[in-house]
């Protein structure tokens, strides 16, 4: 079975590339993450959690969601004017949040309910411009299949973030600005390694602003930022929206217990499902134009994460309690069985990351936008309604939602594909 779908395959060779940097680049922070926790207060890392639910949400739709077009031109010169086309959408972004914070920097400081993070705001802008370079080479190097330095930028990226938290943390008492000036410098690194690589391949020769041409692309690719800017909203609000509530509904400690988690288990997830999603595109589109038999590399797909997931999926559920209270201490027991209590949503999650791309290459994104809104609904009416529960029966209510909902995405994404007319 393993030859079966593991050797002598592009396609495995790829997400072999791919795979190898990811787990580098995510044993770093997963490696260093015991240090922080005794570097930093749970305080830095509330202001460090507020921070990122500000700007991850902000980010997401910072380049209007045109960067997931630059893989699906079959001409390079139209995904080059996509490139400008991002570039230009994530800078304004980025100017208009600095105006923005500049004019009402009190106000938005007293609504978060947090003075720390009043002192960060400024540095907001930076991430959303950063962060939108690095997503639009990302898919640009994705596309040239250059999965070699997609595996390298992720090692830079996460080595400068961790080695600079590390740094401010030993040798400063500064707070959160260690995780913070962390993060901005991970996404510096990774945005600039992009920007020189392009800069010396024969590519950026033709990288020169054609406005009508941008304009027209703009139009033709509309329903990117029409429905999966509105469905990434949702996706990240989802995503967030808990730690607001937990902090607001029980305590600071069940946040940062649910926080923990979150950051142990979800980087890993889209690290390494993201590889073999990095590959699954560009493999899924060229079958897709060719009106080839995408159903049969999708079951393939999913065969191949469900190889990938089952054992550690086993061995987490068992041993995450144990595991926690010997890695992070007696007091991070209970993220332990938050753990155990989410490995269903951690499993899921593995497999419908890449599997759910299937709704960009046909274009779906409205169910992708509708999909996201019910998530978001689901998790408000979760809090709203079980307020009156203790945490840990909010976390399994949680778990339930989010299974459903990727068992629901993984579905749909298989009904998009089409047996075609070629054999693969």
């Amino acid at each position: 079975m393993f030859k079966k779908f593991f050797l002598k395959s592009d396609f495995t060779k790829n997400v072999v590339t791919l795979v190898t940097g990811t787990a580098i680049a995510q044993a770093i922070p997963i490696a260093i993450s015991p240090i922080l926790t005794r570097l930093y207060t749970p305080d830095d890392f509330g202001v460090l959690a507020l921070y990122l639910s500000i700007t991850s949400v902000i980010s997401v739709i910072a380049t209007g969601r045109y960067e997931f077009a630059i893989t699906l031109p079959p001409k390079d010169e139209n995904a080059l004017q996509l490139i400008w086309l991002s570039g230009v959408i994530v800078f304004c972004v980025a100017v208009i949040s600095l105006i923005v914070i500049v004019l009402f920097h009190d106000q938005i400081t007293a609504a978060l309910g947090n003075e720390r993070i009043g002192t960060w705001l400024y540095f907001i802008p930076l991430t959303i411009f950063f962060s939108g370079v690095y997503q639009t080479f990302n898919y640009w190097f994705n596309r040239k299949r250059s999965y070699t330095k997609l595996s390298k930028n992720r090692v830079l990226q996460t080595s400068g973030s961790s080695a600079t938290s590390l740094g401010f943390g030993f040798f400063t008492k500064t707070g959160a600005l260690g995780l913070i000036v962390g993060n901005i410098f991970g996404q510096f690194i990774g945005a600039i390694f992009f920007l020189f690589s392009f800069l010396k391949s024969p590519s950026a020769i033709k990288w020169k602003l054609n406005k009508p041409k941008v304009i027209a692309l703009a139009r033709r690719y509309k329903d990117f930022p029409k429905y999966d800017a509105l469905a990434s909203f949702f996706n990240i609000s989802s995503n967030q929206i808990a730690h607001v509530f937990f902090n607001m509904f029980f305590s600071a400690v069940v946040s940062g217990h649910y926080y923990l988690v979150q950051k142990i288990f979800n980087a890993p997830i889209t690290l390494l499902a993201g590889a073999v999603q990095d590959v699954f595109k560009m493999e899924i589109v060229t079958l897709h134009i060719a009106k080839g038999n995408t159903r049969k590399l999708f079951l393939k797909t999913l065969k191949r994460l469900l190889l990938l997931a089952v054992i550690p999926t086993i061995l987490i559920y068992f041993f995450a309690e144990d595991v926690f209270t010997f890695i992070f201490g007696k007091e991070w027991a209970i993220a332990g069985r938050y753990v155990k209590i989410m490995t269903p949503v951690f499993f899921l999650r593995f497999l419908s990351f890449p599997l759910s791309y299937m709704l960009y290459v046909v274009e779906k994104q409205k169910y992708n936008t509708l999909g996201q809104f019910f998530l978001v609904t689901a998790i408000v009416s979760t809090f709203l309604i079980g307020k009156r529960f203790d945490a840990e029966t909010i976390v399994k209510t949680l778990s339930f939602v989010y299974s459903i909902f990727y068992l629901t995405y993984i579905y749909i994404s298989y009904s998009l594909t089409s047996k075609g007319k070629l054999i693969t």
